[in-house]
C-alpha cells in the first residue's frame, strides 16, 4: 500500500475516512458489501501512476467512517449526500466515477441526481435498474426467489448479525469474496456460517493479509452499517418515485464477469443484451463481459479492470 495516504473529513454530518494517492484529475472509487476502500487497492496504485488523483472512501457505516445507529440514516439520499460533500471537499466540480456492487448502485443514483458532478462513470457488476412503479423491489425479489434469498434474509434488523457473530470474521469475508456460484444467492436456513474446520483455499488474487485487513475492520465496526443499505431498498423505492422513467445522462462503461451473481440473476443478462439497459442509459458506450470472472472483478481481474478504467476515462 505504498504511498497511499489516509485522512478523515467531515461530510454531511458524519466523519468519513478516505484513502488517496496521486495528483491530477480525481477518480472517485466507491466500494460495495462487505468491503472497504481497500477493495480498490490495485486500482489506486495503477490509476495514480497514470496522472490521476485516486480517492477511495469507506462509505457510511463501513471501516473507519462513522456508522449512524438509525437504519433510516442509510437511504440513497444520505449516501449520495455524503459523496457530494466529499467531492465538494476535494475542491472540484466534477470527478471520474468508478464503482462496484452497492457502490455501483450509489453511483447510479449519484449520476441520476447530480449528473453535473460526473465526467464519466465506469460501473462494475450492477447495471442501472429502472424503478418499477408497480412493486417494491424486495417484495419482487421475495416473490421471485423466496424468503431465503440473501437480500430478503438481510431485512430483519439484528437477525443476520446474530448469525454472523457466531462465525469467524475472516471466514465470513473469505466466503463472500471467493464465492463463484452463479445465480441468485440463497442462504442456508441454519445460518451463514461455513462448516467448522473446513479451510477455504484462497485464490491467487486474495492473500491472507487482505482477508486479515478486512476482518480487522469488520471486527471493529460490525456488519450492521453495510446491511442497513439493504434495509432501505424499499424505502429508497418510495423516496425516488419522482425519478420513475428517468434516464442516466452521463457517459458509462459497464464491466462484469459472466459468473457474477448479479449478471446471472434477476434477469440481468437479458436486460443488458436486449437493449433495455441502453434505453435507460443512452450514453452507455461499452459493455464488457469478462469470461470466467465472478462478482468481485475489481480484485479478481484487477489488471484487466485497471486497463478498462484508464482506457475509458482517458477519452474525456
Amino acid at each position: 500500500m505504498e504511498g497511499i495516504e489516509h485522512r478523515t473529513i467531515e461530510v454531511n454530518g458524519i466523519n468519513m475516512h478516505i484513502a488517496e494517492k496521486g495528483e491530477g484529475p480525481i477518480v472517485l472509487f466507491l466500494h460495495g458489501f462487505p468491503e472497504l476502500w481497500y477493495s480498490w487497492r490495485h486500482q489506486i496504485q495503477y490509476i495514480s501512476s497514470k496522472g490521476y488523483h485516486a480517492v477511495a472512501p469507506d462509505l457510511r457505516g463501513y471501516g473507519d467512517t462513522d456508522a449512524p445507529t438509525s437504519i433510516t440514516s442509510y437511504t440513497v439520499f444520505h449516501i449520495v449526500g455524503d459523496i457530494i460533500a466529499l467531492i465538494d471537499s476535494l475542491g472540484v466540480e466534477k470527478v471520474y466515477l468508478v464503482a462496484h456492487d452497492w457502490g455501483a448502485i450509489i453511483g447510479w443514483y449519484l449520476s441520476l441526481f447530480r449528473p453535473d458532478r460526473i465526467k464519466a462513470y465506469v460501473c462494475l457488476s450492477v447495471p442501472f435498474m429502472p424503478r418499477n412503479p408497480k412493486i417494491k423491489p424486495v417484495d419482487g425479489m421475495r416473490a421471485l426467489y423466496g424468503d431465503d434469498y440473501y437480500i430478503c434474509r438481510f431485512q430483519e434488523p439484528g437477525k443476520i448479525e446474530a448469525q454472523l457473530a457466531k462465525a469467524d470474521t475472516e471466514q465470513i469475508i473469505t466466503t463472500f469474496l471467493t464465492g463463484r456460484k452463479p445465480g441468485p444467492p440463497i442462504l442456508p436456513k441454519e445460518g451463514v456460517r461455513a462448516p467448522p474446520n473446513v479451510p477455504i483455499t484462497l485464490p491467487s488474487w486474495l492473500t491472507k493479509e487482505d482477508v486479515t485487513y478486512y476482518a480487522s475492520k469488520f471486527n471493529k465496526s460490525g456488519f450492521t452499517g453495510g446491511l442497513n443499505y439493504y434495509r432501505n431498498i424499499n424505502l429508497n423505492w418510495e423516496l425516488t418515485g419522482a425519478w420513475s422513467g428517468a434516464q442516466i445522462k452521463v457517459p458509462v462503461k459497464f464491466i462484469t464477469g459472466d459468473l457474477d451473481v448479479v449478471y446471472t440473476s434477476l434477469g440481468t443478462k437479458d436486460y443488458i443484451e436486449s437493449g433495455a439497459f441502453k434505453k435507460y442509459v443512452p450514453f452507455l458506450e461499452e459493455v464488457v463481459i469478462q469470461e470466467g470472472v465472478a462478482h468481485f472483478n475489481n480484485q479478481e481481474a484487477a489488471e484487466e479492470v485497471n486497463h478498462h478504467i484508464y482506457e475509458f476515462i482517458n477519452k474525456f
